[in-house]
């Protein structure tokens, strides 16, 4: 190796030598200073203790929120909250932590952007107290932002994720339903759609029925899904001036499609909704103005009152029966459930042969629904399940080529699939003890 060389690696090797050392010093004096925090707090406040916050940006009014019972929007308008928006908001301003502390005692706040901050929040306490935070410029990392409390000279980074969190306005923070009532609270839903209106109550089972226009069974599930679809209709607080002017114009010009009410402890709400081209816009008496919702929404909403009825002969869904009667040309056979065993005329039943007779009028659904029709029933089978909770008696009747039931006393007429009806009747005469078990071949 050359003089030149030598010289150079010796260079370096001290350089290196340098380095370790000042790291090494590095170490020792913060070891003798004690351990600092990586996140340094900036700001805790009790959740119970805050009475107002107000969110103030540049060139925008000031959103203020205030709590009594509940918090509410006061400024720019006086409104409802969205409480998952808001509990954001709170839950960053009590307990939030820095990514580094910047300066202990600047100077200069001018260079962080914080003489004029782009977001400042003012939360006041219930004893009166006010404390500022102010977020000033990104850093040069565009990992975070600046931020300090007013009255104090410290500097902080916080993460982006916190300034996304507090940055936000009235429309980002209001309750953005267009029906607020309490779903857990309903009595009453009424639904008018296709020149039909249909009225549904909770009955002591506390499932829907319908009650008007007349005492009909009702699809639980059905009404529960238009129940859910109604209370997740949502405004879009994004859209653009021109947009809600073609709302407003679609609405005008639309097509009914359907008028809901709810009614819970508070009163009754009404939702309209009208479809114009492809797209669906709804009006509320809960909040003001036309919005577009979901086409979801608007198919939902937009069927008749038949499509809402329950069309299941059988009310004894999961249960499982515990006696089966069966009436036909005069003679009646029941069969009764001990333990796994079914049992009938004093005789054991074959079990496959009476599970596919219970599979077959758990699933018989009527085609559609008649208020004439029925004839002398050539057929008739009554269920009981759940400890004798649940009875269904059903008659059966033909009439030519059509198939009617009727529930016992219920006034509707069940329309049948033809063939639904024939495999029924085979399957009821199907159940029979079961075969007698061949003798097994002597062994030689």
């Amino acid at each position: 190796m050359n003089l030149r060389g030598l010289l150079a690696a010796a260079v370096v090797l001290a350089a290196l030598g340098i380095g370790v050392h000042f790291s090494n010093k590095s170490e020792a004096e913060k070891e003798k200073k004690g351990p600092v925090s990586d996140s340094p707090k900036v700001l805790t406040i009790a959740e119970d203790q805050m009475q107002q916050i107000e969110i103030v940006k540049r060139d925008a009014k000031p959103t203020v929120l205030k709590k009594a019972d509940k918090w509410q929007l006061t400024a720019p308008e006086i409104l409802a909250v969205d409480s998952d928006a808001v509990n954001g908001v709170v839950n960053t301003l009590k307990d939030l932590g820095s990514d580094r502390l910047v300066e202990e005692s600047a100077t200069n706040l001018g260079e962080f952007g914080l003489t004029q901050p782009q977001l400042q929040v003012n939360v006041t306490r219930k004893d009166g107290k006010v404390t500022r935070l102010l977020i000033g410029d990104e850093t040069p990392t565009a990992s975070g932002f600046f931020a300090k409390l007013d009255g104090e000279n410290k500097v902080y980074t916080v993460g982006s994720f916190v300034k996304s969190s507090l940055d936000k306005n009235y429309q980002d923070l209001r309750d953005k339903r267009l029906v607020t009532v309490d779903s857990e609270k309903l009595t009453r839903v009424e639904l008018t759609a296709k020149g039909q209106t249909a009225e549904f109550g909770k009955n002591q089972q506390n499932e829907w029925q319908i009650v008007k226009p007349k005492p009909m069974r009702a699809d639980n599930w059905g009404v529960e899904e238009l129940v859910r679809k109604l209370k997740d209709a949502k405004m879009d607080t994004a859209v653009a001036e021109a947009d809600a002017r073609k709302a407003a114009a679609g609405f005008a010009s639309g097509k009914p499609v359907a008028v809901a009410k709810l009614t819970d402890a508070a009163g009754t709400q009404q939702l309209e909704i009208r479809m114009s081209g492809e797209d669906y816009y709804a009006k509320g008496s809960a909040v003001a103005g036309i919005h577009k919702v979901q086409k979801d929404l608007g198919e939902g909403a937009g069927k008749s009152p038949d499509d809402f009825r329950n069309k299941k002969l059988f009310d004894f869904g999961f249960n499982d029966p515990t006696r089966i009667e069966i009436k036909e040309k005069g003679v009646t056979r029941a069969f009764s459930k001990n333990a796994e065993k079914w049992t009938g005329d004093g005789k054991e039943m074959d079990t496959v042969s009476v599970q596919s007779f219970i599979d077959k009028i758990r699933d018989l659904s009527a085609i559609s629904f008649k208020d004439t029709g029925f004839k002398e029933p050539v057929l008739e089978v009554t269920v009981t399940a759940k400890d004798g909770k649940i009875v269904d008696k059903v008659l059966f009747s033909k009439d030519g080529n059509y198939h009617y039931a009727m529930r016992d006393k219920e006034p509707t007429v069940y329309e049948l699939d033809g063939k639904a009806f024939e495999e029924l009747g085979k399957a009821g005469a199907d159940i029979k003890p079961p075969s007698p078990k061949k003798d097994e071949p002597k062994k030689k």
